[in-house]
């Protein structure tokens, strides 16, 4: 079930998703990943979002199926996705496809440095269709993206939010 943590009927939206393993953090790779868990993820998400003045609502699932569910359902509903794909980034062309479909603002956002790791994991099948990517910075990294996200909608900067491939954008 999703989390809001608060709401207000004219504030922007926007859906933090989180992927696969998300939920074994603290637990899994510790030298890698950090210390803290999801649940401390989300409360400092929450933090960030009072002070920027947005309403959040976080998902994690470990399925693909299920994200891609959430961002279709995203669509009317939220104004802006952060979402930190886990090793989907490098593999779900699924992923990609239903963030070009809904054509919502994205930021991809990693926990490590991606292109710090193995070769596979360098490579983002979402990097072209996001508004931009961060990573490496642990937890901050949601936080940064959270404020990378909130600035946009702020800014209103929706029109310059991504060039998919084969769109042309004047200079």
């Amino acid at each position: 079930m999703p989390e809001v943590l608060f709401s207000e009927i004219d504030m922007k939206k926007i859906l933090v998703i989180h992927g696969p393993n998300i939920n074994l953090l603290g637990k899994r790779e510790p030298q890698i990943y950090g210390n803290f868990s999801l649940e401390e993820i989300n409360k400092e998400i929450g933090i960030v979002a009072k002070e920027e003045e947005v309403l959040i609502e976080t998902f994690q699932s470990n399925s693909e199926g299920e994200l891609i569910t959430r961002i279709q359902q995203a669509l009317g509903r939220f104004d802006a996705i952060v979402i930190n794909p886990g090793a989907y980034t490098h593999t779900s062309i699924a992923i990609r496809d239903a963030i070009t479909a809904v054509g919502i603002p994205t930021v991809e956002v990693h926990l490590s440095n991606i292109h710090k790791r193995e070769e596979f994991r360098k490579v983002s099948m979402l990097a072209d269709v996001v508004v931009g990517q961060i990573s490496g910075f642990g937890m901050d990294s949601y936080l940064l993206g959270l404020r990378a996200a909130a600035s946009l909608l702020r800014k209103g900067k929706d029109s310059e939010k991504k060039c998919l491939p084969g769109d042309k954008k004047e200079v």
